[in-house]
């Protein structure tokens, strides 16, 4: 498996939620965009300085480390 290099924890960001490197985008708001029926598109249009190999990191990450969706209300 290829290591993830775009997720990082960090304390004093997003209350060390796992975010999307250098950003306050959290693994769990992409999960549940997705979740909520967005696509790729509806999410780079949402956050546009995002790539979409951060939502690709995102997914894996959540899918390795059973990310529970409490972050995003649709």
């Amino acid at each position: 498996m290829q290591k993830l290099t775009r997720i990082t924890r960090n304390p004093e960001v997003m209350g060390g939620k796992p975010c999307i490197q250098g950003m306050r985008v959290t693994v769990g708001t992409i999960v549940g965009l997705m979740a909520s029926g967005h696509s790729f598109n509806d999410i780079l249009k949402a956050y546009p300085y995002l790539e979409e190999g951060d939502i690709y990191e995102a997914l894996a990450y959540a899918a390795k480390n059973d990310i529970i969706i409490t972050e995003f209300k649709d």
